[in-house]
Formats: structure tokens, sequence, C-alpha cells
């Protein structure tokens, strides 16, 4: 393994420094949550190993959000993070070929640049909405290619794949014999349908998600990965037993108890994140140097500035950090040109998000 640090990490508003930031738009989940804002109190409990897999009635509640799926096909991960490291590392090694839909989120892409396989981007065009070409994942397909990554709903983004996209992904990769890895982490902020889970479809595919970034639970670092397919299942345990054992029991109860309310919690969230999204939609109508593909899902938007050749990006970035105190996610963190940035709508408070976006504007004028 060649690690070399993500430079979305590198960047990131707590290396950065909160107290540098008036107005954070880089963050790419809900605002953090409290115990309390969930109604917790946490029990008296024994500090023991937990379940290898992931506490079972965890794994039963993300079990049943999908047709056809049991609790043995969960595994529950230090994050989706840690999924996505398992996955990589089990399935990939330095003579295997994956391929990739690009920008995407940074593990997905380091990871396995860090085994040393061949990779094929797919990337996706602003002009087409941000759609996921077929033909192009047909094309960039090889004889060893052993993985198809794909995010979905999609970050940095925010849209989704048609539930004929996903089939036709799934087909592919049962096709090719290899497998199908969908980052579903915004799933349940999805504000049209929401698709099944891709584990659920096919034994070929790999289903991610988390309580981190819909949940605004990211310091307990949970989420899980789903596969039907037992030997497959099997070999992720192996790795996340060689990593960590288990996951910690305190965490897996704070997750439990989430999920038992989750319904309770979404019903609230998803039209208020619909209502930021619609902030930022009419900041956009009347911001002719910016322009986005609306988001489909999650609390992230991936928006185009419509800037000359001749306009300097670099002072634009600092002017917007020194002088507006305002921090997004410049295109630079996922391998795409600097003209785009990733805009988080969902985390910051609805006065901060107000202030960032007229910061932007104010800062592409100075």
């Amino acid at each position: 393994m060649n690690y070399a640090r993500m430079v979305i990490e590198k960047e990131a508003p707590e290396e950065y420094g909160y107290d540098r930031i008036r107005y954070n738009l880089s963050e790419s989940s809900i605002a953090d949550q409290k115990l309390s804002d969930i109604g917790l109190a946490l029990p008296d409990l024994t500090l023991f190993y937990g379940e290898h897999r992931g506490d079972k009635e965890l794994r039963a509640l993300i079990a049943a959000q999908d047709e056809g799926l049991s609790p043995n096909d969960v595994l529950v991960t230090a994050g989706a993070a840690g999924a996505l490291f398992i996955i990589a590392t089990a399935l990939l090694s330095a003579g295997d070929h994956l391929v990739v839909v690009r920008p995407n989120y940074a593990t997905n892409i380091e990871t396995p640049k860090a085994i040393g396989c061949a990779i094929s981007y797919v990337d996706l065009d602003f002009d087409q909405g941000f759609a996921v070409d077929i033909e192009r994942v047909k094309a960039g397909m090889r004889q060893n290619t052993r993985l198809i990554s794909v995010t979905c709903p999609h970050n940095p983004t925010g849209t989704m794949m048609t539930r004929g996209d996903l089939d036709a992904l799934i087909a592919l990769a049962e096709r090719h014999r290899c497998r199908l890895l969908v980052d579903e982490t915004y799933r349940d902020l999805s504000y049209g349908t929401r698709l099944p889970s891709a584990a659920s479809l096919s034994p070929g595919a790999i289903s991610v998600c988390s309580l981190s970034k819909a949940f605004g639970i990211p310091g307990i670092r949970v989420g899980w990965l789903v596969t039907r397919d037992p030997e497959l299942q099997e070999t992720f345990l192996a790795a996340k037993e060689q990593i960590g054992i288990c996951g910690s029991v305190i965490d897996e109860a704070i997750a439990r108890t989430m999920l038992e309310r989750r319904d309770v919690f979404l019903a609230s969230l998803l039209p208020e994140m619909a209502r930021r999204r619609d902030i930022v939609q009419t900041w956009i109508d009347g911001e002719p140097m910016v322009d986005w593909v609306r988001p489909q899902g999650g609390v992230v938007g991936f928006p185009r500035l419509n800037v000359d050749a001749g306009f300097d990006l670099d002072n634009f970035y600092s002017r917007l950090r020194e002088k507006h105190g305002t921090y997004v996610g410049p295109g630079h963190w996922f391998e795409m040109p600097k003209r785009f940035f990733r805009i988080g709508f969902g985390w910051p408070k609805e006065a901060e998000l107000r202030g960032g976006l007229e910061a932007v504007s104010a800062a592409l004028r100075d």
C-alpha cells in the first residue's frame, strides 16, 4: 500500500480551523446532532467485545429497509470509509482494474491508488446533467476489471441515477463477472423516488451506507456494507476482524437508537433540506456567474463558475476564505477543474447559508 493523504482531508475545515470560518459551506452532511437532539441517554452498557458482524438488532434494522435482505447480509463498519477500505483491499490488487465514475468520494479513488491497481475514469459532464453514461462505463471495462464504483445519490453533485441506469450497471457487472459498488450514503435524503439498495437487486452488487451524512452523527463512526454473497461477506468479515475485530458497543447502541427513530427523524428533515436546496436555487437563479445541476438527493451540489479563461480562480478562493470568511469545497478536492466547487446546504444554519452565498457573489466581483 502506497498511502498518501487525500487533498480533501488536508484542506478540511477542521484542518484549516473552524475559528477562521464565518460561513462554512464546505460540509457534506446535515448539522451535527447531540445525544439530546435525538432523545438519547446512554444505558449502563457492558463494555465487552461486540458481535464481530455488528449488533444483531442494528443489522436487522438495516436489512429491513429493503426486501430480500437479511441481517446476515450486513456488516457494520467504522463509517462508510471503513466499508470502502475493506471492499477495495479485499477485491483489488496491483494486477487488477477498476472503473470509477468521477468525481467521486475521495476514498473510492485514493484507496485503489494506494493499492496500485489500474483505474479507468468515467468523468461526468455538467452539460449532460452529470448523468452516468453507461456506454462509456462499458467502454472502460477490461478483462481484469474487478470492480465498478459509483455513488448514488452522487457526491459531490447530488444527482441520481435512474432505476434503468442502476439495472444496466448491475447487468454489466454480472455479465463481466465483476462487482458493482454503489456508495449509497445519501440514499435516505432522496427528494423524489428512493432507489432500492443495489445489494438487494443482485448478489453481484455491494451497497455502502452510514449514519454520518444523512443523520448528522459522524462522531460515532458507524457505517455498513451489504452483500448477498455469503462467501464475499466472509471475506469482508475477515478483513474487519484483522483491522479492529469489532465495533464499539457504545457507537452501535447509539446507531440502533437512531435507526429505530429513522422514519420520524427523516419526516421532519427532508422537507427542511428541500427548502434549503430551494434557497440555493433562488440564489443561483439570480447569480449569472454561477450555475448548477439541481441536486436530486443529499445536501450538496456542485456549481460551476461562469467565468472566462482569464479569471484568477486561485485568487477568488483566497478572497472568499480570507476576506469573506467563507469556505467551500473547490473542484480539485474531486480531481475536477477549479471553476467547480462543492457547496453544502444542510450543515450551516439558514442565516449562515444565506450569508455564505452572498459572500460567494461578493468575492466573484471584488
